[in-house]
C-alpha cells in the first residue's frame, strides 16, 4: 500500500494544476479571487480556455488560459497548516539593505511580490515593516509595504477563515 501511495503523491505534484468553477486561487502581485468560470474563446483561429478570475479585492476579472497556469504562477491558497510557517518568515530577521539604493531595493521587491510565493511577500512585508522602525519609507516603499501587506493579509485570512481585520491584529501582533 504505501508504494501506492507515492506514486500518486509523485503523479500529484507533477500533474498540472487544474481549477474548477468557484474554487479560490492566488494570482501573483494581485492576491486571492475566485474562479467564477472556464469559458472556451476562439483566438487566432484556435479555440483556448479561460479561466474567469474575479479578484476578491477589486472585483477586477482576469482571463488566465488554462494552458499557462504553471507560467503565469496561479497557485491555490496554501492551507492553514503552513501558515506559521509564513510566520517565522515575518519573525525573523529583515535582510541587511543598507547597502543599497533605495530604487534598487524597490526593484527586488517587486520581483519578489511577483513570483506569487507567499514566503517572499512575507520577506518584503518583514524587511519594510523593519525599515519603517529606522527610518521614513519612500513613498514607492510605503505602496509596497501596503501591497505586501494585502497580499499577505487576503490569503492568510482565507486560510485561517479569519476577517482580514482579525488577521491583521494577528500580524501586527506577530511584532509585539
Amino acid at each position: 500500500m504505501g508504494e501506492k501511495s507515492k506514486k500518486t503523491k509523485a503523479t500529484k505534484t507533477s500533474a498540472k494544476k487544474e481549477f474548477a468553477k468557484g474554487d479560490l486561487a492566488v494570482y501573483p502581485a494581485h492576491g486571492v479571487g475566485c474562479i467564477e468560470s472556464i469559458e472556451s474563446k476562439e483566438i487566432n483561429g484556435q479555440n483556448m480556455d479561460f479561466y474567469m478570475m474575479k479578484i476578491v479585492e477589486n472585483g477586477m476579472v482576469i482571463m488566465i488560459p488554462t494552458s499557462n497556469v504553471e507560467s503565469v504562477g496561479l497557485r491555490e491558497v496554501i492551507p492553514e497548516t503552513e501558515v506559521n510557517e509564513v510566520y517565522k518568515v515575518m519573525k525573523g530577521k529583515a535582510q541587511n539593505t543598507d547597502n543599497q539604493t533605495w530604487n534598487r531595493r524597490y526593484r527586488e521587491y517587486m520581483d519578489k511580490i511577483k513570483t506569487g510565493s507567499i514566503y517572499d511577500v512575507a520577506e518584503v512585508f518583514r524587511d519594510l515593516f523593519q525599515l519603517k522602525l529606522e527610518k521614513d519609507l519612500s513613498f514607492g516603499e510605503r505602496k509596497l509595504l501596503d501591497t505586501a501587506q494585502n497580499l499577505l493579509v487576503q490569503e492568510l485570512s482565507t486560510a485561517k477563515d479569519l476577517d482580514e481585520k482579525a488577521m491583521m491584529q494577528e500580524i501586527e501582533n506577530l511584532f509585539h
